[in-house]
């Protein structure tokens, strides 16, 4: 997936240099050519520090190897709405969220992997306007300044951030978004990976 992701960025007209944040020990495993890779971190926000430094560059596009789908298009689309608008700090690929959203009671948990959690309860909390909601993707482009800042803000919140736009958004900066497709999917089961690769077959 990291190797099908580094083929959309290298095709991007835009993207001049590629980091990967890769698991500690296995730098080698990917280093070489055109392709710079450093240690990943304990958390997300530490990865994305890391290949952070070898950024010299006034824009940095960050993409999760997790969608292997993605295209050069997407990339150049997300990047150009970033710079269309010179006081905006990112822009991010997402979609339209279509189920209807529940919010579940504070405390429950989320998942059914055990079975105390399959026999708890889960209580509806409230239900939320779709028509407001989008789902966030990656690629995901930002100004570098802002982006370091809010890496450099609270650590509690860093340490929690599940993407890079939360983080600029807390930090007071304004993040666009670019409307993606739902084949730009995030395989995270075995599932998602058939999937993938059926569609990565049909390019």
């Amino acid at each position: 997936m990291v190797e099908w992701s580094v083929a959309a960025c290298r095709a991007a007209a835009s993207v001049r240099s590629i980091v990967v944040a890769c698991p500690p020990g296995h730098i080698h495993d990917l280093a070489g050519g055109d392709v710079g890779v450093v240690d990943g971190g304990a958390t997300r926000a530490e990865s994305v520090r890391n290949a952070l430094e070898a950024v010299g560059t006034e824009l940095v596009a960050i993409h999760d190897a997790a969608r292997p789908l993605v295209t050069p298009e997407l990339i150049e689309d997300v990047v150009a709405t970033l710079v269309a608008d010179p006081d905006a700090a990112g822009a991010i690929a997402a979609i339209p969220v279509t189920d209807t959203i529940k919010r579940v009671a504070s405390g429950a948990e989320r998942g059914f992997t055990t079975p105390e959690v399959k026999n708890r309860r889960l209580i509806i909390d409230s239900t939320l306007d779709r028509g407001k909601l989008w789902a966030a993707q990656t690629p995901q482009a930002f100004r570098v300044a802002a982006l370091r800042a809010a890496l450099a803000a609270d650590p509690e919140r860093v340490a929690a951030a599940t993407d890079e736009a939360m983080l600029v958004e807390a930090d007071g900066g304004r993040v666009l978004i670019h409307p993606a497709s739902a084949e730009n999917l995030k395989v995270t089961t075995p599932q998602d990976l058939r999937v993938a690769e059926l569609l990565l077959a049909q390019q």
